[in-house]
């Protein structure tokens, strides 16, 4: 397990299917994700089952509260380029239905899962593709971590009648050694 102060990153157990169902079916949490369809637990379990066969190019972890030892988000790094370095950052605090925060949990378990991106994976880039209606992931990014706007898909995403635009933003190496 990787740890800080109050937070944990573990890998993903059958036993957290059922905590991630529930939270990716959340209302305000689907429509952020790519997958915005109603999760199942079998649905879950072929996730599961697909990431033990992509170990190498996806890095998923169940973020514990080290107090509780109780699952609280979940958090990654997949589809990971090995050549260009590079890896999408995967994030949620699920419990509470908090989605993301200022607090220490968020900013903990994000600090962590990006040191282990830079430090242990040796990445250069970590980036994400957030949906502009997204604000409070697309805020705290910007403001916590100082990830930058590489560039806007426009039209990208269909949510309650409208078209937004995706924004990919990132954070190289270099900017979180320097921080």
């Amino acid at each position: 397990m990787i740890k800080s102060n109050n937070v944990g990153l573990r890998a993903v157990e059958k036993s957290d299917l059922e905590f991630f169902r529930d939270w990716r079916n959340i209302e305000e949490f689907r429509k952020n994700f790519r997958e915005v369809r109603e999760l199942s637990i079998i649905d879950q379990e072929r996730w599961f089952d697909s990431l033990q066969q992509t170990k190498h190019i996806n890095y998923m972890f169940t973020i514990v509260d080290l107090n509780t030892n109780e699952p609280i988000g979940a958090c990654g790094l997949l589809y990971i380029n090995w050549i260009n370095r590079s890896a999408d950052f995967s994030f949620y605090i699920g419990k509470n239905n908090t989605y993301i925060n200022e607090e220490n949990n968020s900013k903990e378990a994000v600090s962590l899962l990006i040191q282990y991106g830079f430090n242990n994976l040796n990445l250069n880039k970590i980036w994400m593709e957030l949906y502009e209606f997204d604000e409070a992931k697309i805020s705290f990014f910007k403001k916590v971590f100082n990830f930058k706007v590489d560039g806007v898909l426009r039209e990208n995403c269909y949510e309650n009648g409208k078209y937004w635009n995706s924004l990919i933003i990132s954070l190289l190496k270099i900017e979180f050694s320097n921080k």
